[in-house]
């Protein structure tokens, strides 16, 4: 779920960049200073136009980071021998 929503949020600001690039050709304006151009707008129109994406994103992160730290204070708690919580058969 997360890596196609990153890949989604990814794919969409690319697309806006395009957008905003191809428009500023049609005015004549040269590739070079239309892609640079495209960048610098496409970058804050982005975190208004996808932000619930972005918002998405941001949680499946916090969610994964959230899982590896656990699983990882699991791993060193093995380690070292700790007795972990008692569970019931």
């Amino acid at each position: 779920m997360l890596a196609r929503d990153v890949t989604l949020y990814v794919l969409a600001r690319l697309g806006l960049v395009a957008a905003v690039t191809g428009a500023l050709l049609l005015f004549k304006v040269p590739l070079l200073p239309a892609l640079a151009v495209g960048v610098v707008v496409a970058l804050p129109a982005s975190l208004f136009l996808f932000k619930g994406l972005r918002q998405r994103v941001a949680a499946g992160l916090n969610e994964h980071q959230a899982a590896r730290r656990a699983e990882r204070d699991k791993l060193r708690s093995e380690l070292r021998g700790d007795e972990g919580p008692v569970t019931q058969a």
